[in-house]
């Protein structure tokens, strides 16, 4: 693969988003200039879905082995996400934020062009592979956007008005993104079996994913139960999500992650 080609797709994807974001963010409640917006965001989005299957042909393989590679894909599900939440809900913040950060990763691969071997390593080559690693980005993707619901949740209480409502507009995001991270173990239980002969082995990158189910099981219960404690739900959700980064990069830098078998490239 050229890297200039994804160069090139990738800078076009990120001045069609920025567009695209003006033009909702001087929006005067005219819907024409919303569906500027919206074609806008589409068109760099499928600029990279493109981009990604042509990649996929060439380097004759699923292009999921490295961070580099995934990053893309966070390229793609997080528009995807954002646009379907901004025309749900009206909340641009959440298409502003979904692209802010599709924009960031096309960076950090613009600035850290990557390597990309056309050949897979005999654990990767499992039918399981590609189902696991799918819904764990759009696990990723609903669980990011919530994130920010945390975030700028605990910025209200202390400054501002809260309202109840955004909260609940939280929750749905994490019954999306909880349901994707359920499969993805589940899928992630039957690629192992095949390709190690075991299930569930403890590894870092499988404790930390299980971490991770369990930190936003407990968000769920939490608010199910206790549905008036805003606060501590809020705080739960943050802490969830740093839990949520340790798995998906932080456990790549940590000296156990030497004896992962999780551990393919960079």
């Amino acid at each position: 693969m050229n890297i200039f080609n994804f160069n090139n797709i990738a800078f076009t994807s990120i001045v069609l988003w920025i567009i695209a974001m003006l033009f909702i963010l001087f929006d005067k409640k005219i819907k024409k200039t919303i569906l500027i917006g919206n074609i806008l965001t589409i068109t760099g989005t499928l600029l990279i879905i493109v981009f990604l299957s042509i990649m996929w042909i060439k380097i004759e393989r699923p292009p999921f082995r490295t961070l580099g590679e995934t990053r893309i894909w966070y390229a793609v599900f997080l528009p995807i996400v954002g646009i379907l939440t901004f025309n749900n809900w009206k909340y641009k913040w959440f298409l502003f934020y979904s692209l802010f950060l599709a924009i960031l990763f096309l960076i950090i691969n613009i600035l850290n062009p990557e390597n990309f071997d056309k050949t897979l390593m005999p654990a990767l080559q499992s039918p399981w592979f590609v189902p696991h690693v799918i819904v764990y980005m759009v696990s990723y993707a609903f669980l990011g956007v919530s994130s920010l619901v945390s975030a700028w949740g605990i910025y209200l209480l202390k400054f501002k008005t809260f309202k109840i409502e955004l909260l609940d507009k939280a929750d749905n995001l994490v019954y999306i993104g909880f349901s994707f991270l359920t499969l993805g173990l589940l899928f992630g239980a039957l690629w192992a079996k095949e390709a190690w002969g075991h299930y569930w082995t403890w590894d870092p990158k499988e404790t930390w994913a299980l971490l991770t189910w369990f930190a936003y099981l407990l968000y769920i219960h939490f608010r199910y139960r206790h549905k008036k404690k805003i606060v501590t739900a809020l705080w739960i959700l943050a802490l969830a999500f740093i839990i949520l980064l340790i798995c998906w990069v932080g456990i790549n830098y940590l000296a156990v992650a030497s004896n992962s078998v999780h551990t393919y490239g960079s």
